[in-house]
């Protein structure tokens, strides 16, 4: 065979070896950004395109309800509006009304839980909260009859901020004169500023019974997007939320020098070039078959045996429901969880000084958590074959919108492990077995001005639920005269750490609140178990040891048995079990809440702060279920009194033992900021489980198969330049 010849059989090997890699690639990777990756819909739904599969967008314009939880849809919101702006008192006035909520009134819970798919819905209903010429009012819409029907209002308190309220305060300082010439004293272009509206609080004053009240601070952007770290420090306008009047202007601080912009830029064209390179090869899970889960009709998510409800609420952020469990050894759905939210959260600044002591925010209450969330990103916030679902709320007018992407279900695995174990040579057996573990996880994040929340419904095989929380986003940082620790004058308190230049973190802490209606095998007989762990002495004439630890379990009989506070010296297991179903060897069959690390509330209970956000001072309540208490800060926080809360609510000391009852925790973060956490800090995160305790037979997992190396894709790296 000549030269020739065999060059050209060469040159032909390589291109077929060529054209079947390319072929191999388009199969097993999903397309690059490049070309096409994401795409937004006619509903504005991000579809991430596979070849084998794709999620189906949600037209929701013509979009209905399939199931008695599914929130309101776009036509059921124009309608409840219609229905409530064409009946009295609003008739008279229509633009007027502010709306403030406009979400399902869910039906009973016995209705729901009768529900089967297939068979008519309940009668659909909206719950409204509107404000009408100074007067708050909460109402049902029957949507079938065009009817209202009042809802109490509590004694105090004004409804959650509508986004037209924070965005109106927040620009009204720049109509007053005299802010303006304290900004432009202070060597600031009023081109450059942005102002935060920030919740007032209430603190005993005669003017927060008849005024709602927002406070306003500004910074400057002059250099950076993170205008937050560029605080003018003592300016505060306080602003009538009704009538945005500005009704007094603390302006103190006019020597302290605004912070420099350099060195805090967050984005990645800006600071991704300014540290150290230490790249990280991408990573990705490809799922060549597609992923395991289903969502059917919108929200009803099916995965590895769970079934549940899951919806964005503008409120809560979101919110599942209904979710149920397959016991492996019957194959029948078993109830563990009617309905969990995440129900406020109480982010308390400890700054006592005037710019500072109201800043007490009650995030979920008064602003809106789910108002708050942002529209998730593909690849960062959520993996490749990740579910987004959107959220539809409405403005102060009433009318609906969509907030896109706002919630995404993925399946997890981070290499971690569902079971394992590998027998010792010195038995002789050759036994490695592990499996591994994959999750479900549906997420949201909200970012509330400048700090960023990341909540997890993580869904396990083994039945255990995890709830995790993430901190991230930006300090609200003070301006400060000092550029060096050694500036700070003997034995004055500076609440916080200097991160830089004229610039420290204030010390704060966040609390988030989660309701758990636990329906443990069902709704009813269900009790609060306390199972305290003891040492014990023991007899030193019967046994070498001279101690052991004695599980003692203690039934709740009311509310005031069930107020906890964790203490680590001193250990208990908190089950919900259900009294009348036992496993066959006679254990009754429960969840129990499984803590992480977590913070307890330190202030003066007396403190107005801790009065409004009394439902951090335990960790753990338990509560019969009611529908008028979901909301732990009360159903009207803004300005409340603190009299409508789960502290309140708790001391009534209602039984709680073989009833449907509802489990409420709350985790804890203090914060005392690093210099790490600037200008953007990396996220921290806890969480707590809800795990089953002689919930099922045996190992609910033992019969889940290992990987194995044929069911695996081998995914090559793309070629670089």
């Amino acid at each position: 065979m000549d030269s020739s010849s065999l060059l050209r059989r060469l040159f032909f090997f390589l291109c077929a070896l060529l054209f079947l890699l390319l072929l191999f690639r388009s199969w097993i990777s999903l397309p690059s950004p490049s070309s096409g990756d994401s795409l937004f819909s006619g509903a504005g739904h991000i579809l991430i395109q596979s070849p084998l599969f794709s999620f189906p967008a949600v037209d929701h314009a013509t979009a209905t309800p399939h199931h008695p939880l599914d929130p309101l849809t776009v036509g059921e919101i124009t309608a409840a509006r219609s229905i409530l702006l064409s009946s009295s008192p609003f008739s008279s006035s229509p633009s007027s009304v502010a709306f403030h909520s406009l979400s399902l009134d869910e039906p009973d819970k016995s209705l729901v839980l009768a529900w089967s798919a297939g068979d008519p819905l309940p009668p659909r209903r909206a719950s409204a909260v509107v404000r009408f010429l100074g007067r708050s009012y909460s109402l049902s819409v029957d949507l079938a009859t065009g009817t209202l029907s009042p809802l109490p209002v509590p004694a105090s308190g004004y409804p959650t901020m509508t986004i037209e309220d924070m965005t109106s305060a927040a620009t009204a300082p720049l109509s007053d004169a005299a802010f303006n010439l304290s900004v432009l004293a202070r060597g600031v272009r009023l081109s450059d500023i942005a102002c935060l509206p920030i919740s007032s609080g209430w603190f005993r004053r005669e003017i927060e019974d008849r005024r709602r009240l927002i406070k306003v601070q500004c910074y400057s952007g002059e250099g950076t997007a993170n205008f937050y770290m560029r605080p003018i420090e003592g300016l505060t306008v306080l602003v009538d939320l009704d009538t945005k009047e500005i009704v007094h202007i603390d302006d103190e601080g006019r020597g302290i020098p605004i912070p420099k912009s350099s060195g805090t830029d967050y984005r990645f064209a800006v600071a991704g070039g300014n540290e150290l390179k230490r790249p990280l090869k991408p990573i990705s899970i490809e799922q060549p078959a597609g992923p395991s889960f289903d969502v059917v009709e919108g929200h009803r998510v099916r995965w590895a045996g769970w079934e549940f409800h899951l919806k964005a609420d503008a409120r809560a952020g979101m919110v599942v429901s209904a979710a149920a469990v397959a016991d492996p050894a019957t194959g029948s759905m078993r109830q563990v969880l009617y309905k969990g939210f995440a129900s406020e959260l109480f982010v308390p600044y400890m700054d006592p000084t005037d710019a500072w002591y109201f800043k007490t925010y009650m995030d979920a209450g008064e602003y809106g958590f789910g108002l708050q969330a942002m529209p998730l990103v593909p690849l960062n916030d959520c993996p490749r074959n990740a579910y987004y679902m959107d959220g539809v709320f409405v403005a102060g007018d009433g009318r609906p919108y969509v907030r896109q992407n706002m919630i995404c279900v993925y399946e997890s695995y981070g290499g971690d492990i569902g079971w394992r174990h590998s027998e010792s040579p010195i038995t002789g057996m050759e036994i490695r077995e592990v499996r591994p573990k994959v999750t479900l996880v549906a997420r949201m994040a909200a970012s509330v001005a400048n700090y960023d929340y990341i909540v997890d419904w993580e869904f396990q095989t083994d039945g255990v639920i995890r709830v995790k929380v993430g901190l991230s986003g930006i300090l609200m940082a003070k301006g400060a005269p000092f550029t060096h620790v050694k500036d700070f004058p003997a034995k004055q308190d500076m609440y916080g750490t200097l991160l830089s230049e004229n610039l420290i973190g204030v010390i704060h802490d966040h609390y988030i609140t989660f309701h758990l209606d636990l329906d443990v095998d069902g709704a009813a007989n269900n009790s609060f178990v306390k199972v305290h762990l003891t040492r014990q002495d023991t007899d030193p004439a019967t046994t070498p040891r001279r101690s052991y630890l004695r599980a003692t379990r203690q039934v709740a009989k009311t509310e005031k048995d069930a107020q906890i506070k964790l203490r680590l010296y001193d250990p208990y297991e908190f089950h919900v079990i259900n009294s009348e179903k036992t496993t066959r060897v006679g254990n009754p069959v429960g969840y129990k809440v499984v803590p992480a690390g977590t913070a307890a509330a330190l202030l003066e209970p007396d403190d107005p702060p801790q009065i409004r956000g009394a439902f951090t001072n335990n960790q753990i309540w338990v509560t019969p279920r009611n529908k008028s208490e979901e909301w732990a800060g009360g159903l009207f926080v803004y300005q409340n009194r603190g009299e409508d809360t789960l502290a309140v609510w708790s001391e009534r000391d209602r039984p709680i033992e073989n009833e449907d009852i509802v489990l409420w925790y709350t985790l804890g973060f203090h914060h005392i900021p690093c210099q790490e956490d600037f200008p953007i800090m990396p996220m921290v995160s806890s969480s707590f489980d809800l795990k089953p305790v002689n919930f099922f037979e045996r190992n609910p997992i033992l019969g889940s198969p290992p990987n194995w190396e044929r069911d695996l894709p081998i995914c090559s790296a793309a070629a670089t330049t």
